[in-house]
């Protein structure tokens, strides 16, 4: 049995702990053993965390990013996260891996991002490299990148790579994306890299018992998503699907003051609201429409589900992921785009109608990077015997 330890680190949303989740699932399907080490807030309504033949999960002492900048790490309580709470933090995750005695660290996301972590991965790095045979280290990391401001970041991640690292799992489709579009030293490190596939749900198959027409998701709830479910459920008597079932999910880090409001909303509109469901891949392949953001994750499920989409990416400070994200889709006629600053009923109603009449998408793309991740990391410890 070939064993993985696999550290997450979410700051705020709830996508890298799904990708890595599904992950994680086809690993352990694959006959990997696999120590999941989670080290951002609890997220007791996301399934995919909770305990599965072949996966242990292990929660850090949590540490999420503050109101106005990602480089601020708070606790569980709100309070900076102090030298002896990081210390503390570093001890628990180097006596994980210690007891793991993996033969593959994985680790999501750094050092692409995730600079805030440097005071524990660097030595998580460093116990790994001393071991008498040592583990293979590789990157998970998504295919599109926050591009960096300071150029600097950038080369910090390519030396990072180049002296601690064995592999970069890009989790995308070169056809849709490549990694040197968004990360300046691509071609230093491109022989570190495999592309596996986009990382998508399993089809499902099992109907859903409630059916709806339009799905409003906005991930986690811990961004400005609130916008984008305020906005479309203003469109839902607008819109082709006015006298349909429309169901929003506000996500499980919602506050509770926007809750109460998008509640009252949901009842004056006719809209069923519900903070998360495990079924979101069933739902859509039934429905007529997503109204979604463009995150890594919703896309995958629209992707593998075919549904029609109307994306409204996220475009916060320093953040452009979801926008490239989405342009890429619509240049390929997968969903229909409405900028952030466009957000309004009426325009998210004449975005339903286009995304209605759109044809069939214009590109296949590889949704099986689960079960590419399992192969490729197969494949290079084959290879390194």
């Amino acid at each position: 049995m070939t064993r993985v330890f696999f550290y997450v680190q979410h700051l705020q949303g709830i996508g890298h702990v799904v990708r890595s989740s599904r992950i994680a699932q086809a690993l352990a399907a694959h006959d990997f053993e696999v120590k999941l080490v989670l080290g951002g807030m609890p997220i007791p309504e996301l399934g995919a965390t909770r305990e599965r033949s072949g996966i242990t999960t292990y929660q850090l002492p949590p540490l999420k990013a503050g109101p106005e900048s990602f480089r601020d790490l708070l606790d569980a309580n709100g309070a900076a996260a102090d030298a002896a709470y990081k210390a503390g933090r570093t001890k628990f995750l180097l006596e994980i891996f210690d007891r793991s005695d993996a033969d593959v660290v994985v680790i999501e996301a750094f050092p692409f991002d995730r600079p805030q972590m440097h005071f524990e991965l660097i030595p998580l790095l460093e116990r790994a490299r001393a071991r008498l045979h040592p583990p293979a280290v590789v990157s998970s990391v998504r295919d599109i990148l926050q591009i960096k401001p300071k150029a600097e970041r950038d080369a910090t991640a390519r030396d990072i790579l180049l002296e601690y690292f064995d592999a970069v799992l890009v989790h995308g489709d070169p056809r849709l994306a490549t990694l040197d579009e968004t990360f300046r030293h691509a071609h230093e490190i491109e022989h570190l890299i495999t592309y596996t596939g986009i990382v998508a749900p399993d089809a499902p198959n099992v109907r859903p018992a409630t059916l709806y027409d339009a799905i409003i998701s906005t991930g986690g709830g811990a961004t400005d998503g609130y916008r984008v479910l305020e906005a479309a459920m203003h469109a839902k008597s607008l819109s082709p699907l006015a006298s349909g079932a429309w169901l929003a999910l506000v996500g499980p880090f919602v506050e509770t003051a926007r809750m109460r409001s998008l509640t009252a909303l949901a009842t004056s509109t006719g809209v069923t609201l519900s903070s998360f469901v495990d079924n979101l891949p069933a739902l859509l392949m039934e429905a007529r429409v997503s109204i979604s953001q463009a995150g890594y994750n919703t896309v995958a499920d629209i992707l593998r589900t075919g549904c029609r989409a109307v994306l409204c990416p996220y475009s916060g400070i320093r953040q452009n992921e979801q926008t490239q994200r989405a342009a890429r889709l619509s240049e390929h006629g997968c969903a229909v785009v409405v900028d952030q600053t466009e957000l309004s009923g009426p325009r998210l109603a004449q975005a339903v109608a286009d995304a209605l009449e759109m044809a069939q998408p214009s590109i296949a793309l590889n949704l099986e990077g689960a079960t590419g991740t399992a192969v490729a990391l197969r494949r290079m410890l084959e290879k390194a015997q």
